[in-house]
């Protein structure tokens, strides 16, 4: 699958990369112009300076990455976050600091990754009944702890 990208600006930046042989999302960068301060608690919505082009059938995820999450208490909100096939506009990821230290967000940081999925349209149809199964109606818990 080919995914044209396009730089919007901060071309100093690496365009986001596989960061190992093995790796299922790719590293995507901040890109502020300047330090953003992330007070514990705080919501941030941070720039990637790129836009992409997804082939139809497909769609990215963005995700956390796990360090950032262990290590400082930075997740996504909205996680995973959906780029639809037909955006083309900045990618920004919506950062929340659930640590109990505020963390300064660098230009150039690795801040999220995006991966890429395909995606099955399904027709809707509406009818009067649903067939039956074991779980029925059962919600939240139903099943226990």
């Amino acid at each position: 699958m080919k995914v044209y990208i396009k730089r919007l600006r901060s071309s100093d930046l690496p365009l986001p990369q596989y960061m190992t042989p093995g790796s299922s999302g790719i590293d995507i960068y901040a890109a502020n112009d300047e330090d953003i301060t992330i007070a514990a608690g705080a919501i941030v919505l941070v720039p990637t300076g790129i836009a992409i082009s997804i082939p139809d059938g497909y769609e990215a995820q963005i995700r956390p990455r796990s360090g950032l999450a262990l290590n400082h208490g930075l997740t996504l909100l909205n996680t995973p976050g959906t780029i639809d096939a037909d955006y083309r506009g900045e990618i920004k990821v919506i950062v929340i600091n659930l640590g109990d230290k505020e963390y300064i967000l660098k230009k150039g940081e690795r801040i999220a990754q995006m991966i890429f999925t395909s995606v099955e349209r399904a027709e809707l149809i509406e009818a009067e009944s649903l067939d039956d199964t074991v779980r029925g109606a059962g919600g939240f818990g139903h099943t226990g702890v």
